[in-house]
């Protein structure tokens, strides 16, 4: 299949959202050589996907879904089972948000808890919006927003008080 897109735009769009792809990977597979190997694939996959993106908001929409599926995909394969600890992948250093010691907490959290959160709070989208990019019902991602804002809280309340 023949890409439309020249190396130039390849590179650009890359340099837009190299980093937001790479955390939504983080989140998901919580170490750095997956989400490494899972930002590549999703680029590769850029390079392939042979139609134009409508706006800026269809070309994010579509990385961001790329990314979850692709970590998916990562995260059912027979290989994972097979293979050094995550406290070993782990050890390996990668640059946090500037929130660091929250964003420890949100990475502790349920896939479904880190992912809205990410979309919500670092990205900006709305729930509506995180449920459009999720395929679940808005009123689904709005209930999981406050089950991990109230998780993250009873841990921060446990980590002052305690």
């Amino acid at each position: 299949m023949d890409s439309i897109r020249t190396q130039e735009e390849v590179a650009s769009l890359y340099q837009r959202h190299v980093d937001m792809v790479y955390q939504i990977c983080l989140v998901l597979l919580k170490n750095v050589p997956d989400a490494e190997d899972a930002v590549q694939t999703v680029f590769r996959k850029v390079m392939e996907y042979n139609k134009p993106f409508r706006d800026p908001g269809h070309e994010k929409a579509w990385l961001i879904v790329t990314a979850r599926n692709e970590c998916k995909n990562q995260l059912s394969h027979w290989w994972r089972t097979r293979r050094e600890s995550e406290e070993v992948l782990n050890t390996l250093a990668w640059e946090q948000p500037r929130d660091g010691e929250l964003w420890e907490l949100i990475l502790k959290l349920p896939e479904k808890y880190r992912m809205v959160l990410y979309l919500h709070y670092y990205q900006g989208y709305t729930a509506q919006e995180t449920a459009q990019l999720m395929g679940k019902n808005p009123s689904t991602v709005r209930t999981w927003l406050v089950q991990a804002r109230r998780k993250l809280k009873e841990v921060l309340e446990v980590k002052q008080y305690g």
